[in-house]
């Protein structure tokens, strides 16, 4: 006879406890271990496994425990709680704990019946993190079946990791380089979109119509749009890309059933119609309202979400947001500022004469493309643009740029000169962007001009690029020697840099003479011996890597910066990385480096800012992040783009607190204008060649195009700040998530009182913006001492060489840390493993080695006047969650504290902050062993009494679980109305504690002794 388990009930089997799931059958269990998670689950058949009703062990009065075990036991069961009862299903098994103002976007998105958002928070807020929020709590809700992120091929595997490491949803990528291996697992007339469930995409690929009728009719019921902004374009000027971009996403959008989040920090880079296309693909109505009424403002409010970070670094203050007090409030540790240097260098005589021949030619080929048709004379100027770049950057790129001309020489716009005019020397992070690309008919001569009668000689062109080739070196590059001399001065302040370039030749050039391997002896200039000296690791990532091998070379450069210093004994090891545009957007780089060097100007100065943002974002340690920008006082070219553009747009963001984009008007114009100077000197005034302050710009419609720029910036701060999601109801739910799951610092104290019972040696970590002697960022733990179990079980998390060798594991007090290290919030994989060690230990009072946490304890302490008894309760709870797909059954725990004064069958209850403020109180006099467990046995055969307020209790939290759902989901009567609470009784008692008075108290204790 098979026997029915109600959900949410406990069974013994297989020797151990389990919660019977919802998804069970009359004839299979589906079981999930008690305290587990979802990766847990199993499934197993009554007719064939013994199985039988269980009930939560008692405590037993002679294993007791020390003051702290409660508190101890209560955070080890919180922290390994990955179904939480509150209204987001999510949050208590993703491996990221969310700033207060990220789950914003998540209130906004709950409260729509199908999501549609645009997401333009700020460089470095975390919009990543608050896409994955949205996404993870619609698939855990089942209103969400499947998954599909769209973005560049250059960040495809790090969203990938990010949602595998963060969220725990594995999905497939869809590039052109996997799509072939793919297709060959397919059944016949499968999809690949119908096969995998989650998937990410590369946008360039799926745009094609090859590919796109199928995604389109296959596609997931929740996509997310990674830098938006590209898949829109002007009406005015639309190209070809953009276009086909623009209609997949329309494609996509037209169901209206789809959940789409669009992902982008710059929403509006300046034309109206492309914010318009934009916002129209989120909601069509938005396209054309009036953004300036009542009503459109509010439209926006619900589907538009934009905080700059001056916006979310205080967030939650009273003052700012009146709440009553201050207690929910949260400072986010943004860097205070960037820290901003011009260093100049001057060209050597070699060099300047080969810059003023390479000028010469490139004139002559301007010249006489002019007498040909309008299009030759495009591509004339577009590959003199390309020239001469390169010839700033590095002779090792001007040798390349020199060899390889007539690639260049088929280009139709600046970007394409440099793609097809030097294919080994810029950085095509985006190979697949190329696909479908129009490039200009007609065989490539030898001589590099092209087929279209140019008449420059091949020997003229080879000769200028060995001249480039003999100048490599500090000797020759003079920029290359001011590099080394600003460098030494980064890492003599204790500074870990990235050198960025705009070349990979220029890259791999820097990186070679930086290392040391350019040098007979293979010495570092970078080097420093003696006592205050350092080791500098060198390393370079360039778009010849996959996005993954990038990844891979920077951990390999730290963990050898790591390996040096432990061999050598040498705490001043630095990391340098000398690194292309390829790392300018989408990779996260706080973790190892806090400074940035651009080596080459970008003539763009927004391009600058993307490359410092790698750097300063939230989770870097540095309070100030040092910037280093490198121009050449005497080239013509980089004198003008300092002064029109980087350095007006640095005051700009000062002035202000956030970034203006740069209208593109403005920076073409600036370059043209240079550009067309150099070229167009007459011959006999090459004297004057380099003479920057004699170029003209036009800087009265610069000007007029930056005011528009900040005006229109000013007016969208005003137009789109953030008013649908009060701060008190950010605040509500903050407090609601902290009650359940718990907060930062129970974490941290958590884990340091932890790890030091179990015989770990904890030292302080200081804080890497203050020096040595600053505030603790957290602690190192020597876990060579510890229970063998516990290091078992860090050793796959954290390297088993790292145990091995007894290497301080450092614990940090942020939610973002790099590999190697374990962050202080309670789904940071190792702190779980503690605390499930903790708990275990607890639970079985067999575990040899040191055991924390103990499930009773009998204190005698000052902090009460009268017998006090501390229970730590777990609920668990059945909820009916209706949702558009069907209605889902689940069932979730929480943990509570109760307290009473007096015997259990006389109890006086006391509220929540009292039995909370218990955790805190401390030992004053000793207990004897016998007398603390006669009393805890008394108190132990009393405590069945309790139990009708337990069940009271536990409906109570059903009934405020129940009102807090829906609250969140207020868009949807349907939901509101079908959703329930019900909780499972009885309740386990976890652990029991007695808080008896000392000597000193002013009155008896209550009830017997």
């Amino acid at each position: 006879m098979t026997t029915t388990y109600a959900p949410g009930s406990l069974v013994s089997a297989r020797g151990r406890e389990w919660v019977v799931l919802p998804e069970s059958a009359k004839d299979m269990l589906v079981l999930r271990p008690l305290g587990g998670g979802d990766d847990d689950v199993a499934a197993l058949f009554p007719a064939f496994e013994k199985v039988a009703a269980a009930q939560f062990a008692k405590p037993t009065p002679d294993d007791l425990g020390n003051a702290q075990a409660a508190g101890l036991l209560r955070s080890a069961l919180r922290i390994g709680f990955r179904s939480g009862a509150g209204p987001f299903r999510s949050l208590a098994g993703i491996a990221v704990q969310p700033r207060a103002y990220q789950l914003v976007p998540l209130l906004m998105a709950l409260r729509q019946q199908t999501v549609r958002m645009l997401i333009s928070d700020d460089v470095g807020i975390g919009k990543t993190i608050e896409a994955g929020l949205i996404a993870s709590e619609l698939l855990a809700q089942g209103e969400a079946g499947g998954l599909a992120v769209l973005c560049s091929p250059a960040l495809a595997e790090q969203w990938q990791e990010e949602l595998r490491s963060k969220f725990g949803i594995d999905a497939e990528l869809v590039l052109s380089s996997t799509v072939s291996r793919l297709e060959r697992g397919l059944d016949l007339g499968q999809s690949l979109f119908d096969k995998h469930k989650h998937v990410i995409i590369s946008t360039d690929f799926i745009k094609s119509t090859r590919h796109r009728d199928d995604f389109v009719r296959h596609c997931p019921d929740l996509v997310i749009v990674d830098e938006a902004h590209t898949c829109v374009s002007a009406d005015d000027v639309t190209s070809k890309q953009n276009q086909l971009r623009y209609e997949l996403l329309q494609k996509v959008s037209a169901d209206a059933e789809r959940h789409l989040l669009l992902v982008t920090a710059t929403p509006h880079s300046g034309k109206e119609s492309a914010f318009r296309n934009l916002l129209g693909l989120v909601k069509p109505e938005m396209a054309t309202a009036d953004l300036d009424t009542d009503a459109g403002r509010k439209l926006l409010a619900r589907h538009f979400v934009q905080r700059k970070r001056a916006d979310v670094r205080q967030y939650l203050t009273r003052e700012s947001d009146g709440l009553a007090d201050d207690s929910l409030a949260e400072t986010t540790a943004f860097p205070s500022d960037r820290e901003f240097t011009e260093q100049p260098y001057k060209l050597s005589p070699a060099y300047r004469e080969l810059l003023e021949d390479a000028i010469a030619y490139a004139s002559e080929r301007v010249q006489q493309a002019k007498g040909q048709n309008r299009r030759d004379a495009r591509i004339a100027w577009w590959s003199a643009i390309a020239l001469l770049r390169s010839m700033v950057s590095s002779p090792r790129a001007a040798a390349k740029t020199l060899t390889t001309r007539s690639a260049a020489a088929a280009a139709q716009t600046p970007e394409e000169a440099d793609a097809l005019g030097a294919p080994l020397i810029r950085d095509a992070a985006d190979i697949d962007s190329l696909e479908g690309m129009d490039t200009a008919p007609g065989a490539e001569t030898e001589d590099g001009a092209g087929g279209r009668g140019s008449g420059a000689p091949k020997d003229r062109l080879l000769e200028l690029a060995e001249r480039a080739e003999q100048l490599e070196g500090p000797e020759g590059d003079l920029k290359l020697k001011a590099l080394i001399t600003y460098l030494n001065g980064l890492l003599a302040d204790g500074y870990n840099p990235i050198v960025f370039c705009r070349y990979i030749d220029t890259a791999e050039y820097v990186a070679a003479h930086l290392s040391g391997e350019k040098d007979p002896k293979g010495k570092s200039p970078i080097n420093k011996g003696g006592k205050n000296g350092w080791k500098a690791t060198v390393k370079a990532v360039t778009g010849k890597l996959s996005p993954q091998q990038r990844v891979e070379r920077i951990d390999e450069l730290a963990e050898e910066a790591a390996d040096a210093a432990g061999a050598e004994g040498q705490a001043g090891t630095r990391r340098v990385l000398v690194a292309t545009d390829c790392l300018s957007e989408g990779v996260n780089l706080q973790h190892y480096f806090d400074a940035v060097v651009h080596y080459d100007l970008a003539w763009n100065p927004t391009r600058h800012d993307q490359r410092e943002g790698r750097v300063d974002r939230y989770g870097q340690q540095r309070d100030k992040v040092r910037v280093i920008t490198l121009y050449g006082s005497d080239n013509g070219i980089d004198g003008k783009v300092l002064e029109v553009l980087i350095r007006k747009y640095q005051q700009i963001r000062k002035d202000l607190g956030i970034s203006v984009s740069v209208p593109d008007e403005t920076s073409t114009g600036v370059t043209d204008a240079i550009v067309e100077w150099l070229l167009m000197r007459g011959q006999g005034q090459q004297e004057a060649l380099f003479e920057a302050e004699d170029i003209k710009v036009d800087t009265g419609e610069t000007e007029l195009l930056w005011k528009s720029a900040i005006d229109r910036e000013k007016a969208s701060r005003a137009r789109f700040a953030q008013r649908a999601i009060h701060p008190e109801d950010v605040a509500r739910e903050v407090a609601a998530i902290r009650e359940t799951l718990g907060s930062t610092g129970e974490v941290r104290a958590f884990a340091e009182n932890a790890l030091r019972e179990l015989d770990a040696l904890i030292r302080p970590l200081p804080s890497a913006g203050t020096g040595s002697g600053g505030a603790a960022d957290g602690f190192t733990a020597d876990v060579s001492g510890t229970p063998v179990g516990l290091r078992d079980a860090f050793a796959p998390l954290v390297g088993a060489d790292v145990i091995d060798k007894g290497r301080p594991l450092p614990f940090r007090s942020t939610a973002a840390v790099p590999r190697g290290e374990s962050a202080l919030v309670r789904t940071d994989p190792v702190v779980g493993a503690l605390a499930s060690h903790v708990l275990d230990a607890a639970l079985d009072s067999g575990t040899a080695g040191p055991r924390p946490a103990r499930r009773c304890g009998v204190v005698r302490t000052d902090a009460v006047i009268t017998r006090t008894t501390l229970l730590l309760v777990r609920y668990r709870f059945h909820l009916t969650l209706p949702s558009r797909h069907g209605t889902r059954q689940l069932v979730a725990e929480d943990a509570r504290l109760l307290a009473f004064t007096g015997s259990p069958d006389k109890a006086e209850w006391l509220g929540q902050s009292e039995a909370i403020a218990l955790l805190d109180a401390q030992a004053t006099e000793n207990t004897a062993p016998t007398m603390g467990e006669n009393t805890m046995r008394r108190v132990l055969d009393a405590l069945p009494s309790t139990t009708d307020h337990l069940d009271a209790y536990g409906d109570e939290l059903a009934a405020d679980l129940a009102d807090s759902h829906r609250r969140v989901r207020i868009a949807s009567d349907e939901i509101r109305r079908g959703l329930k609470v019900e909780a499972q009784k009885p309740a386990d008692i976890l652990g029991v504690y007695v808080y008896l008075p000392d000597g000193s108290a002013a009155a008896p204790a209550g009830g017997s002794a």
